[in-house]
């Protein structure tokens, strides 16, 4: 079940990528080339190649999404492990409880499609706006302002998403796998002082 959904994560980011490939590519080849492009993208042969190469894709951008990303998430773990030793402990603790081990999958599932969709949202700005420029199109200046705007709306949503969710699960995890406290055993009561008459 992890192994399909992490193929499913990684196809979603790649897909993405490749789509922005995709129009980068169009734009390029400019609108006198690129009538030829048509009838071999529409070939189950380019459809399966183009879904293997998303695959692949989706590994390479979601490696260089977590790199990017990793100065801002090794201050998040910070903020609930002080050292990378008690990260690890509050980790094995955690795979010791099924339900909270599908509950953090879960979570890792969503923050990886977010990180990989960050650069995504990059290259499908700029591929959209490069293809803006090159075909003509009317109320050119107001189709890349909104282009832009929505790529930026999208990539920043998608960063706020990705920081929102990692800072939560670290969180949940210091709390979920801090070591129970003792019982504490009540003092006992102070002798009643004797009544005088």
């Amino acid at each position: 079940m992890a192994a399909t959904a992490m193929f499913v994560e990684v196809l979603v980011v790649g897909i993405g990528f490749l789509t922005g490939l995709g129009i980068l590519a169009v734009a390029i080849a400019g609108p006198d080339n690129s009538r030829w492009l048509a009838p071999v993208a529409g070939t189950p042969l380019a459809a399966g190649a183009a879904l293997a190469f998303a695959y692949a894709l989706g590994i390479l951008i979601d490696r260089a999404a977590d790199a990017a990303l990793a100065p801002a998430r090794r201050r998040l773990r910070t903020q609930s492990f002080p050292t990378s030793s008690a990260y690890a402990q509050a980790r094995l603790r955690l795979a010791e409880i099924p339900a909270l081990t599908a509950r953090a999958d879960y979570a890792r599932s969503r923050l990886r499609i977010c990180r990989g969709w960050i650069l995504n949202s990059l290259l499908l700005t700029l591929a959209t706006n490069l293809a803006l420029w090159r075909y003509p199109v009317e109320h050119r200046a107001l189709l890349l302002t909104t282009a832009t705007v929505l790529g930026a709306l999208a990539g920043a949503g998608f960063y706020w998403s990705w920081h929102s969710i990692t800072a939560t699960g670290y969180r949940k995890l210091a709390v979920q796998t801090a070591p129970a406290a003792p019982p504490t055993v009540p003092a006992p009561s102070p002798a009643a002082a004797p009544q005088t008459p």
